[in-house]
């Protein structure tokens, strides 16, 4: 009987696969089991839901659990922490500027800052425009937003604000 608990298990798994298909391949297996009509078919399967647990269906959850249960939230992933909380814009501390290389079909060399933000966390900006002035200790505002042939720069510096000064104009 336990190869006649395996299918029907199978049965229930990929319900794609009909009683009639299982059933034959079982009886060629253990030699006992001749099933004649569906109807019989049917029968065996219904008293195996009786007899094993794993056959049992399971009860859909009620209007008065799902109200105490309220709606369902996914569960955040500590490791996958926003480094700016969530915020639009965040002040940091400019530890130090680097020239970064893009990836393989640019060539010309980024102006990126490390920079510390006001909850302590570290991330490399972007300087976007021709020129800055940007020193260690500078106080920059710090927006979302990468720089696609940039790895690793996932935010960018505003300009005009706090230490950060404004693109200057070209002489003609």
């Amino acid at each position: 009987m336990l190869c006649l608990l395996n299918s029907a298990k199978m049965w229930k798994l990929f319900g794609q696969i009909s009683p009639r298909a299982v059933l034959p391949g079982l009886c060629r297996i253990c030699e006992k089991h001749i099933v004649a009509r569906e109807s019989s078919v049917w029968s065996i399967f219904s008293s195996l839901e009786m007899v094993h647990p794993a056959f049992q269906q399971v009860r859909s959850i009620t209007v008065n659990q799902l109200h105490r249960r309220g709606p369902f939230r996914k569960k955040v992933n500590p490791n996958k922490s926003h480094p700016m909380d969530r915020r639009p814009q965040m002040k940091g501390v400019v530890i130090k500027t680097l020239i970064r290389k893009p990836t393989k079909p640019n060539s010309a060399n980024r102006k990126c800052a490390k920079v510390r933000l006001s909850n302590g966390k570290e991330v490399i900006a972007f300087i976007p425009g021709e020129g800055h002035t940007l020193q260690e200790h500078n106080i920059v505002l710090v927006e979302g937003g990468r720089t696609q042939d940039l790895i690793g720069v996932k935010h960018t510096i505003i300009r005009g604000k706090h230490d950060c000064s404004h693109v200057v104009k070209k002489k003609k």
